[in-house]
């Protein structure tokens, strides 16, 4: 899968398609990209790829994050074409070299494959789509008038509450993502943890780590109700008061190929 409206992208997938047909393995495009390289035989609908055995997302961070809410429990290899990396970690010049090797490894009987969480909010019979980065409850707008009248509880004890802008629970995926710019922690992704982080908060707490296994419960009695996005995608209305718990859901972010260097992504965001 390559990222959207990307000739480069859309040429480097071209040639990874010939890697995987040269190894005598079969393979097909998701529509965008097969549309992109006139290949309309060898396309697939974006949410087929969890009938697969591995998936490359070429792009940027934001490509990996597309694939993998559509890709289930399959691993996905990243070529980075984005600036930062923190997901896709194979240069493209190493990408054909890193694909024969995911190719040969499979072969062998099985891939060496890392995970990341997701997270999912609930209320009632409704559920959200899963997150790879954050969750965030908010009201229909922030700034001066707008956010919510809140309460935060972690397994039940209560952690924090008042009037805020929002409450973003992140992964540490997406601790470098909008967590990161509502000041909350930098999160290794080797720490099985999850960050609680109260968004323009009144009279807040400081952002808590708390187990990748804790339950967050984020109550919300105004009458107006509450908005949960996930992702910055995947948005949902909520009638008031409302009660939203947040915590990681099954499968998660399965990540083939070589890890990324965590500190060295960091140092392109300054």
């Amino acid at each position: 899968m390559a990222r959207k409206g990307s000739e480069r992208a859309a040429s480097l997938a071209a040639t990874l398609r010939d890697v995987v047909v040269d190894a005598g393995e079969a393979v097909w495009l998701d529509e965008e990209t097969a549309g992109a390289l006139d290949a309309g035989d060898d396309a697939r609908p974006v949410d087929a790829s969890g009938d697969c055995d591995l998936v490359v997302a070429v792009g940027g961070d934001g490509t990996f994050l597309f694939v993998a809410r559509n890709a289930g429990d399959t691993p996905i290899v990243g070529v980075n074409l984005g600036e930062v990396g923190f997901l896709n970690a194979v240069p493209p010049s190493d990408a054909a070299a890193a694909l024969r090797a995911e190719i040969r490894s499979f072969r062998d009987g099985g891939l060496d494959v890392r995970e990341a969480p997701r997270l999912t909010a609930s209320a009632g019979d409704w559920t959200s789509t899963p997150a790879a980065n954050e969750v965030v409850v908010q009201g229909d707008r922030r700034g001066p008038g707008g956010g919510i009248e809140y309460e935060v509880r972690v397994d039940g004890s209560r952690y924090a509450g008042g009037h805020a802008d929002g409450v973003l629970v992140a992964t540490p995926t997406g601790s470098t993502a909008y967590n990161l710019s509502e000041r909350g922690p930098l999160v290794h992704p080797d720490v099985d943890g999850i960050v609680v982080n109260e968004m323009i908060a009144e009279e807040g707490m400081p952002p808590l780590v708390v187990d990748t296994d804790a339950t967050v419960t984020v109550s919300v009695s105004d009458e107006g109700g509450a908005t949960v996005v996930s992702d910055g995608r995947d948005t949902a209305s909520l009638d008031g008061p409302a009660e939203v718990t947040v915590e990681r859901t099954a499968p998660p972010i399965r990540i083939a190929g070589p890890p990324s260097d965590f500190f060295e992504a960091l140092g392109k965001l300054s």
